[in-house]
């Protein structure tokens, strides 16, 4: 064996034990990631929404999917209290309703130097959220949203939090709900957000 092959044995060995991290030119580019199975959400400068939001009809017991955020997550509203407001990661609508009346979407903002992931539910039109955990950036995090009869059970990686649920069918009926910007603001520059549908359980 010679000293190239030698070198790079050792750099394979060193990296399979290397905890995973953030790579978005694999994520975005085919022919570095055979799988391609993150979707990379654009939410332009002045924007609220996501570039892609197609209508997707959602019957679910549980939405699981791997989120990651770059540093395009750092940002400063123009006022100071729309720091606080929570901007929406992806989810869905409930009770075969709009979102609006009902739904359940793990939120997500920039205070306080961290970025910080939220329980975020409406039932019957009143809205209610519950911060469930900062996370790093660059890394990615495993959430869920599971429909537990009267609750959702939120998930981020291994925090737990659980909401309130109104809704009277048995499952979450309703359409997919995708990044959003706001609050009262758009977004100050592009965000970028990678995500990776896990499972949705259709039923």
């Amino acid at each position: 064996m010679n000293i190239i092959s030698i070198c790079a044995a050792a750099i394979a060995l060193l990296c399979g034990s290397c905890t995973k991290t953030f790579d978005p030119v694999a994520l975005t580019n085919p022919a570095t990631n055979s799988t391609n199975t993150f979707i990379k959400y654009t939410i332009k400068r002045g924007q609220h929404y996501a570039n892609s939001n197609p209508y997707k009809k959602v019957s679910t017991a549980e939405m699981k999917f791997v989120v990651t955020f770059d540093s395009s997550a750092i940002y400063q509203s123009a006022m100071e209290e729309n720091q606080y407001d929570i901007n929406k990661l992806y989810g869905f609508s409930d009770n075969n309703a709009m979102h609006h009346l009902y739904s359940a979407r793990i939120g997500w903002r920039w205070n306080d130097n961290r970025l910080r992931l939220f329980a975020y539910v409406y039932n019957n039109g009143i809205v209610c959220s519950k911060e469930i955990s900062a996370i790093p950036i660059g890394q990615e995090i495993t959430c869920s949203i599971k429909v537990a009869k009267d609750e959702y059970i939120f998930t981020v990686n291994d925090t737990q939090e659980n909401l309130p649920r109104e809704s009277t069918t048995d499952v979450a009926e309703g359409y997919q709900l995708y990044p959003y910007f706001g609050g009262d603001e758009t977004a100050p520059h592009d965000v970028f957000i990678w995500i990776k549908p896990v499972t949705t359980n259709p039923l």
